[in-house]
């Protein structure tokens, strides 16, 4: 029942039972609703003195001038209640769950051979509307299953007995292809027709269950009776539905229908996910933001979003679990926090989208301002590094066949490559193809002159490749009494798995995590810098054997025109003048005639 309005002198005089209570100001102006098991004192709290208000609520409390309530039978009442009010009114200081989508419905249509088709607009008296889906691409899947599944039509023609027996239409394309059986012409009883849709409703419920089970009757029906190319029909059919079931998160057959919520939040904001369980799948997924108005509690926060997200998304799942103890009981709500099992995994699943969801945001807003930090301190956390890593050297060694060893050191400062700093090594100590040796010489040759010429060291090196390479490069950095004061890592290719020094066992971050692509990214330009260094000079080094082969060209000559033109493309791409500065008139006419004759040949 309503009662008439309080002044704010008069709070005391509220009744002691549950219910809605609305605040007004001066300008009759709705500026806060707010649930309650006991009005009085639920009410008394704002007015008592030293209740210790936060300064939000305080401001609030100043704006208020008199008081309305609405009696409820129970606090869950009061909790809906409260839900629809806001949803109506919005008033200012209430919790803002900010979503303005118009989400989009599947209709099955009232009329003669229904129809199935996506809307965004709801007009009960059309006919039977399912969703709200989460996304277009949802809706889509169960939609395309449908059509796959049933041969229900896609046209908007007006089957009407009357219609139909006039003979006013003809059948489609849809028809020819077997995507529909020609109601428009009378060759599909409408009885048939609408044993299919009563199947589908099955489906646009979430119950896949009854479908399979109609199907797998049909098929041994017609098995038992000899008709096996009818059988094998409803056979594939009942492949499509498990294909598609295979495709859902299956989470145990035995949970029937649940809802899984978990929250996280910051100073200004909550960030809640919501999974709809039903026949042990995860059918829908939505994670919302709610703004906080007066400094609510994590409990007020995911009580709010429960009961607006289930009657958004029309659950009547009788459970619900959570990630955050809820003392309080509701009835006619059924919470609990699991400790263990198939539900703990959920929540587990819920909450790590709950935190993605909350990390993009920040992101967005630009409360999170340079992405690259982000992502060095996230690598930080993943590799347990005291510092983070805002400077990272990478090595790679190149030898094809055993020619030509080279290495390469790649720099990233900050996130971001540094090529200025990059450096190509020959390898000078090592005869053959060893890989362990020639990664030893060039980081020892790398550290050592930072060392002489006091310049930073990096805050974290990396090593492509596994335990061998990185012992190798140890080796060096303990030569130079520099090892364990820089942390080093290697990246083994094959399994993207991450070897620190003396660790039996290598660890392995996220395939998807920003810090592994990090990580991925270095040691792909390391690997490139490296292969193209190699390739520069077994390309000089062969246009050098060649230059030879010409009269009065020999290996000094050669060697002076890779010097100052410093790749084989310069040379060929040099005129006759400059290379005459560099070599000489004689020699040069002989070069260019001998490059004339290469591209003519």
């Amino acid at each position: 029942m309503q009662v008439p309005f309080y002044t704010i002198e008069e709070y005391n005089l509220l009744p002691d039972q549950p219910g809605v209570y609305k605040y007004y100001n001066s300008e009759s102006e709705l500026i806060y609703v707010g649930k309650a098991k006991s009005l009085k004192k639920r009410v008394a709290s704002y007015f008592v003195k030293g209740t210790g208000l936060n300064h939000k609520t305080r401001r609030m409390v100043k704006e208020i001038d008199r008081i309305e309530i609405t009696l409820v039978n129970s606090e869950f009442d009061a909790l809906l209640l409260e839900n629809n009010l806001i949803k109506k009114t919005q008033p200012k200081y209430n919790i803002l769950l900010k979503d303005d989508k118009t989400y989009p419905y599947l209709l099955l249509t009232k009329e003669h051979f229904p129809q199935i088709f996506p809307t965004r607009r709801l007009i009960p008296h059309k006919g039977t509307y399912f969703g709200p889906f989460a996304s277009v691409k949802a809706m889509n899947n169960v939609l395309d299953l449908i059509r796959s599944v049933f041969t229900i039509r896609t046209c908007r023609l007006d089957l009407s007995p009357e219609k139909v027996k006039e003979q006013k239409y003809k059948v489609c394309l849809e028809y020819h292809i077997g995507n529909c059986l020609g109601p428009c012409e009378g060759k599909q009883k409408e009885e048939d027709y609408l044993k299919d849709i009563e199947q589908a409703k099955h489906i646009l419920k979430g119950n896949l269950a009854l479908a399979k089970s109609h199907f797998k009757e049909q098929m041994q029906t017609a098995a038992a009776n000899l008709e096996f190319e009818r059988a094998h029909y409803f056979k594939e059919k009942l492949e499509l539905l498990e294909k598609y079931q295979s495709k859902s998160m299956v989470v145990n057959p035995s949970i029937k229908d649940l809802d899984v919520f978990a929250i996280v939040t910051d100073e200004k904001n909550a960030y809640v996910n919501y999974l709809k369980v039903k026949n042990g799948a995860v059918i829908l997924t939505k994670t919302v933001e709610l703004k906080k108005r007066l400094d609510e509690t994590e409990t007020e926060l995911l009580l709010t979003a429960i009961v607006r997200l289930r009657d958004q998304f029309n659950s009547d799942a009788e459970e619900i679990v959570v990630n955050i103890a809820i003392e309080e009981e509701y009835e006619g709500l059924n919470i609990h926090l699991p400790k263990i099992g198939d539900k703990k995994n959920l929540i587990e699943l819920s909450l790590k989208n709950a935190k993605y969801y909350k990390q993009e945001k920040l992101l967005a807003s630009g409360e999170v301002k340079d992405k690259k930090f982000r992502v060095l301190k996230q690598l930080q956390t993943d590799l347990s590094l005291q510092e983070m890593p805002d400077h990272i050297e990478c090595f790679d060694n190149s030898n094809i066949q055993g020619t030509n060893p080279v290495a390469s050191m790649v720099c990233f400062l900050n996130g971001k490559p540094a090529i200025k700093e990059y450096r190509h090594y020959h390898i000078k100590t090592v005869e053959g193809p060893n890989d362990f040796a020639s990664m030893q010489e060039v980081v020892g040759r790398r550290y050592k002159r930072l060392i002489e010429e006091e310049k930073p060291l990096p805050k974290l090196i990396v090593i492509d490749g596994g335990k061998g390479q990185l012992s190798s490069a140890v080796e060096a950095l303990k030569s130079l009494d520099i090892y364990e004061k820089i942390p080093i890592i290697g990246i083994a290719k094959r399994l993207e798995e991450i070897y620190f020094p003396g660790d039996q066992y290598p660890i392995h971050i996220d395939k998807k995590s920003e810090s592994l692509r990090l990580l991925q990214k270095i040691r792909d330009e390391a690997h490139r810098f490296a292969i193209t260094f190699h390739r520069n000079i077994r390309s000089k080094k062969a246009f050098g054997s060649q230059l030879t082969e010409i009269e009065s060209i020999g290996k000094e000559t050669a060697e002076k025109l890779l010097k100052h033109f410093k790749s084989v493309k310069k040379v060929k791409e040099a005129s006759k003048e400059e290379l005459e500065l560099i070599i000489g008139k004689a020699k040069s006419e002989k070069l260019s005639a001998w490059l004339a004759n290469k591209k003519g040949g």
